[in-house]
């Protein structure tokens, strides 16, 4: 892996964002509003900031990144396979949750369902969500799928696994505020009361932790080796700096071979 000290300051600090993202999710539903419950008030709407924050956030951004740890890559690619699955399935089931939660609380108390742009965008995140789930489980875990069909396919995949991340991060931040809005009389949000404070420091976390999550799946040179080359690096070492020492040693011995193909076939040519 190339940079590999950045990645090792990039990725802690992306994980510590988004601990101190659910954290201040926590202190904020437990200490400025009325906790958290399930009987149809405030309490129960609280299950929705904070279980969006812990799964379709945080969770999120882990399965996303999963395959790019390099102390992984001498696991097998399909258990890592697995792996990613089962974040982004807890991710949707919290999200569930939550969106039942705030469902129940707007009907207890006769508020309209659906109206804002927070709901509209979060309700087809929730949508799209399921649908990216099941088709990275039959194209990318059902063996039976075709290698030429899976190819195809992830850059759709990836596409659209980061663009329902950003659409979620985006979703938050318009959610929390419309939330200290709506919620914040006297003091009001615009005079900055403490509850206004922390939240704000709040989706500042989110967004933070959103940019460290997509910078680092975005970087070419961080892309988990294809499974031969982790599979040599798992046996000649077991540590990141082998896989970095095992990663090269690979792709040198595959540029020699190609360099002695090529002089085999030149002078067949000429032999020709």
């Amino acid at each position: 892996m190339e940079s590999y000290k950045q990645f090792l300051v990039v990725l802690p600090l992306a994980l510590a964002l988004g601990f101190v993202a659910v954290a201040f999710a926590l202190a904020w539903v437990l200490h400025f509003r009325e906790g958290l419950g399930w009987d149809g008030g405030a309490a129960e709407f609280n299950w929705h900031p904070l279980l969006m924050v812990i799964g379709f956030i945080f969770l999120q951004g882990v399965a996303i990144v999963v395959y790019r740890l390099p102390w992984t890559w001498r696991c097998s690619k399909q258990m890592m396979k697995l792996i990613h699955a089962g974040l982004n399935i807890l991710a949707f089931i919290l999200a569930v949750i939550s969106v039942v939660a705030v469902f129940d609380f707007h009907n207890a108390k006769n508020i309209p369902n659906m109206y804002s742009l927070h709901s509209w965008i979060g309700l087809a995140t929730v949508i799209l969500y399921p649908a990216q789930i099941v088709m990275g489980i039959a194209v990318y875990l059902i063996p039976a799928t075709p290698v030429y069909v899976r190819a195809a396919l992830m850059p759709v995949h990836i596409y659209s696994g980061l663009f329902i991340f950003t659409s979620v991060i985006a979703t938050a931040l318009m959610g929390i505020t419309e939330k200290l809005i709506f919620s914040l009389k006297s003091p009001a949000y615009k005079e900055s009361p403490p509850e206004a404070v922390l939240v704000n420091l709040l989706g500042l976390l989110i967004a933070a932790f959103g940019g460290l999550i997509l910078w680092i799946a975005t970087r070419p040179s961080w892309k988990r080796p294809r499974e031969e080359i982790t599979q040599g690096v798992s046996n000649n070492s077991s540590s990141p700096e082998g896989v970095k020492v095992g990663t090269a040693m690979t792709s040198r011995t595959e540029h020699e071979s190609s360099l002695e193909t090529r002089r085999r076939n030149g002078k067949a040519e000429e032999s020709g």
